[in-house]
């Protein structure tokens, strides 16, 4: 049987992936399968089939223990061709996006990266993704019989089944030396946080006016048992805080239960990264700001008078 294949270098965004294949099968009257490429992936297939794969193929090689993208566009190549694979999912991440377009090439397919939602109209499996900046949505269907698509971390739910066996397919990989080899690993500079797993995030924008301002920012998101994110100036062009915690379309997708908006305007470049979020917050002295149109609670005052009253009343016993 034709095949959807998933594959991802992060285990939970192969489970998000493998739980809408569950949802296109039955339509499609395709199989569901995944892929478990690298080092020592024996004994990794168990959490696969509790997310409905139907089928994992394991793909070891040395070659694999680093992330050589052509080694592994190969690998995965060769997996899609054991299955017979029709559409192949990818989490669209750094490395998922590189190796969308090199494994689409080799298997003669067309590629969507950065897809925001996959659905089916007709006979067509139709994926959504952000254009022109972020200002509108595109809908895009490929046309030839193998499609390779790139869903970005985070658009569909994990749902794990109470129970789930299937089929293990161990495959011998031979693959060629890569061109380009790691010389030298250096850690990267700056804090470790994951803003993408907060259950609160308070955001700062433009409104914020100097650095030393973060201070009563920090004071809330203790309050609110928080993390602290931010749209793309006040981290790249101001470097008051790291890279890591920008949210949009420039940097990460979030979903927390509650999201503070602090002096955001609400542009589409970073409203997109908080559009699952269960309760919106907005703080703006300009009525008007975009972000009130996607808020669930708006306070319009200057941030300086609203954000330490805030804080006061959530530690005031």
């Amino acid at each position: 049987m034709a095949e959807i294949l998933v594959f991802s270098e992060k285990d939970e965004i192969a489970f998000e992936l493998l739980s809408k294949g569950r949802e296109l099968k039955e339509e499609l009257g395709l199989g569901v399968a995944a892929a478990l490429l690298g080092q020592e992936v024996e004994g990794r297939s168990s959490p696969y089939f509790s997310y409905g794969a139907e089928k994992v193929y394991l793909g070891e090689s040395t070659l694999l223990a680093d992330f050589y993208v052509e080694s592994y566009a190969q690998a995965l190549q060769r997996v899609a061709e054991e299955g017979g694979a029709q559409i192949l999912l990818l989490g669209s991440t750094k490395r998922g996006k590189e190796l969308a377009s090199r494994v689409a090439q080799k298997l003669g397919a067309g590629c969507i990266t950065d897809a925001i939602d996959l659905r089916l109209e007709g006979d067509g499996l139709v994926a959504d993704r952000y254009a022109l900046g972020g200002n509108t949505v595109a809908s895009q269907v490929i046309k030839t019989e193998r499609k390779v698509i790139a869903v970005m971390p985070k658009t569909f739910e994990a749902l794990p089944l109470e129970a789930g066996e299937g089929q293990t397919v161990r495959l011998e990989l031979e693959l060629p030396e890569p061109r380009v080899r790691v010389v030298e690993r250096r850690a990267k500079e700056g804090e470790a946080v994951n803003i993408e797993e907060a259950e609160a995030l308070v955001c700062i924008g433009r409104g914020l006016g100097a650095e030393e301002d973060l201070e009563m920012i920090w004071e809330l998101a203790v309050a609110l048992g928080a993390e602290v994110g931010c749209t793309k100036s006040p981290a790249s062009d101001y470097g008051w805080l790291s890279e890591e915690r920008i949210v949009g379309l420039s940097g990460k997708k979030c979903n927390p239960r509650l999201y503070v908006g602090i002096g955001i305007s609400g542009q589409i470049q970073h409203t997109v990264g908080i559009l699952g979020s269960k309760i919106i917050v907005a703080i703006n002295k300009d009525p008007q700001a975009p972000i009130f149109k996607i808020a669930d609670y708006g306070i319009v005052g200057d941030l300086y008078e609203v954000v330490p009253r805030l804080a006061e009343r959530l530690t005031t016993p």
